[in-house]
Parts: structure tokens; sequence; C-alpha cells
């Protein structure tokens, strides 16, 4: 799949994803600082990618964790510093949510610390029974 914005784009199609700007950012991200290349790399193989394109160069990025039938979780989204302020991280997440094999999901899921106005704006909402979640966290050891 392929969106086009201006002089961006947006693409499911894997040979344009920039390992390298991928585990750059998130290696230095608050939420998978000090991830092991290889950890990052298992995640990308695992997960329906999406890169945001400027031309051929990736500026951006976000995963789905999916069984593409009943749930998905939105991991690892980002732009770019030099990139922001122009929409890109509501487009990026609205072109996701419109991808054809994420259609007629029961849920969707996400974690984020400084993003809540860009997800809501995208229907996403504060989890309504918290008491029927549970977790495990083994934080990254930079």
């Amino acid at each position: 799949m392929q969106w086009r914005r201006g002089g961006y784009t947006v693409t499911d199609d894997r040979a344009a994803l920039d390992t390298e700007v991928v585990f750059g950012f998130l290696s230095e991200s608050y939420w998978a600082k000090g991830i092991l290349r290889e950890t990052c790399l298992r995640s990308l193989e695992n997960s329906l990618c999406f890169m945001l394109l400027q031309g051929d160069r990736q500026v951006g990025f976000c995963r789905a964790v999916t069984d593409r039938a009943t749930f998905a979780y939105l991991a690892d989204v980002f732009v770019l510093p030099e990139h922001r302020g122009q929409g890109l991280g509501k487009w990026l997440v609205a072109c996701v949510l419109a991808h054809p094999e994420l259609q007629g999901l029961r849920r969707w899921m996400l974690a984020t610390s400084d993003a809540h106005g860009l997800y809501s704006s995208q229907g996403f909402n504060p989890v309504r029974d918290p008491a029927v979640f549970m977790e495990i966290v083994r934080p990254y050891k930079p």
C-alpha cells in the first residue's frame, strides 16, 4: 500500500525500510533506549511496518504488531525532528488505521507518555477499565 501527500509517501513496502534510521531513532528514544540491534531487527521482521518517506529518504516510521484479524498494537511511531510540525505523525497513524489488512479489528492498543493528542485525534481513548489489563515490563538496560 502507498499513500502520498505533498512530497511525502507512506508505504508498507519493506524495500523502503531503512533499518539504520529506525534503529538509530529507537535506540535513543524514551521507550526503547538501549534496545539491541538484533532485538530491533527481530521486531521489524515480525511486524507490519510503515515507512514515512520524503523522496527515497525515510523520515518516519511505525509498526503494527498484529494477528490481522482481531488485535493490533501500534508501536514505535516517530517522525524525525526536522519533519515535525506538519501533521505527518497524524497522517502516518491514519494510514496505518486505513490499511486494508487491519480493517475490522476488535481492539487496537498503544502506549505513550507524550503524544495523547496525536492518538486521541485518531480515535484512541484511555483504557476504560484498566483493571482488566495486566503487563510484564522488562526495560532495556542501556
